[in-house]
């Protein structure tokens, strides 16, 4: 994946869990369902971290492209 493009590396990651911060300083994983042009991305199985511990277990949710900083692979 040399000359991957972001997207193509987001759409690599689909159905697999990843974990996404925000710049409030949450940290979410959760399975990567979908995400669109503007990394808008919606996430299964979904758990909200805070200062590393685990704040609550939400399911699906659907985050704002431009509340990211960094999405990684698990």
């Amino acid at each position: 994946m040399e000359d991957a493009r972001p997207l193509d590396t987001l759409n690599a990651a689909r159905n697999k869990t990843v974990m996404v911060d925000l710049k409030n300083g949450f940290r979410y994983s959760g399975k990567l369902r979908a995400f669109d042009i503007h990394i808008n991305i919606v996430l299964d199985d979904a758990e909200e971290h805070h200062n590393g511990e685990l704040k609550r277990k939400l399911g699906t949710v659907f985050l704002r492209g431009d509340t990211i900083t960094v999405i990684s692979p698990s």
